[in-house]
């Protein structure tokens, strides 16, 4: 029995490697394209990284007397420590944490709980608020800007962390609804009505079943929307003016502007400060990321 199951599996070897040999030639030729385009894409987005940790590692004399594609001679971290702290990239850095965090979370609460209600819930004249939410994605960012300037100054609230707080949300929201409903779509209604037949509330049925089922794409809009937030630099630049106040990205302008030609290590060092929190949170999260990318195209 053995020997005629190691029989089988070794005339089955050789019939794969023929199947794999004769594929068509065109097959192989898009296959080595694709592989070659890959490589060329993952060389256009690491090297750049790479050479920018790299520079930020460089001593003052380097800059000019080594070329610019050149190895650092050793790690010259005090180029880091000088950003973080003469630079003031730790206040920034703060400021940054400050707005986003709690723009996410409120963007998320709220964007779940709406397309809960547009999805989920039946009730006249829910189709036409969906649309009136998602025309707010058509509203281009630079055209409400003056007269959000104008609320917020006589409000008070221009350099202050809560200016950019309440426009990342409201702005963020339109996007947040149509992705999230787009995710509750596949959540199957079987197990929403066997919630309410065994007695759960609807407010239990959203915090303890449908949250945990789209967990990866709650993950997945946050991390989008982090990525234009912690980016941002036209609201920033606009509502922020206190120099104690500004994010990093505005703290970064600032710090280039104030160092400039004169010390590249620094600088190279506060925009490594900058790119790094979104990489890492991507690497952290990139197998979530991908489910939750994939969840909302499946029909429960």
């Amino acid at each position: 029995m053995t020997e005629a199951g190691g029989a089988t599996v070794a005339t089955r070897l050789p019939r794969m490697s023929r199947a794999r040999r004769s594929r068509p030639p065109a097959q192989r030729v898009g296959r080595a394209l694709m592989g070659v385009a890959l490589a060329l894409l993952l060389v256009i987005e690491v090297v750049p990284i790479v050479w920018l940790l790299l520079q930020s590692l460089k001593a003052p004399d380097e800059f000019s007397a080594n070329p610019v594609w050149a190895l650092p001679e050793g790690l010259y971290w005090d180029n880091w420590r000088e950003a973080w702290t003469t630079g003031n990239i730790q206040t920034y850095f703060k400021n940054s944490v400050i707005a986003t965090f709690p723009s996410l979370f409120l963007m998320i609460a709220l964007g779940l709980a709406a397309a809960f209600g547009l999805e989920v819930m039946k009730w006249r004249g829910r189709n036409a608020l969906l649309l009136v939410f998602l025309a707010g994605i058509l509203i281009p960012l630079q055209m409400v800007l003056l007269p959000l300037f104008t609320v917020y100054f006589h409000l008070h609230l221009i350099n202050s962390l809560w200016s950019l707080i309440i426009t990342y949300t409201a702005f963020g929201l339109p996007l947040t609804i149509f992705l999230m409903v787009g995710y509750l779509r596949a959540v199957p209604r079987e197990i929403l009505e066997a919630a309410t037949l065994d007695g759960a509330s609807l407010y239990r049925t959203f915090v303890r079943i449908v949250v945990p089922m789209v967990s990866n794409a709650i993950l997945t809009v946050a991390l989008v929307q982090f990525f234009f937030i912690w980016n941002d630099l036209l609201l920033s630049l606009t509502f922020i003016s206190d120099d104690g106040k500004r994010t990093i990205q505005t703290g970064l302008l600032n710090f280039t502007g104030q160092y400039g030609q004169v010390e590249w290590g620094p600088t190279f060092a506060a925009v490594s400060m900058t790119v790094l929190p979104t990489l890492l949170l991507y690497l952290v999260l990139n197998q979530r990321v991908m489910k939750g990318l994939t969840s909302g195209s499946l029909k429960g």
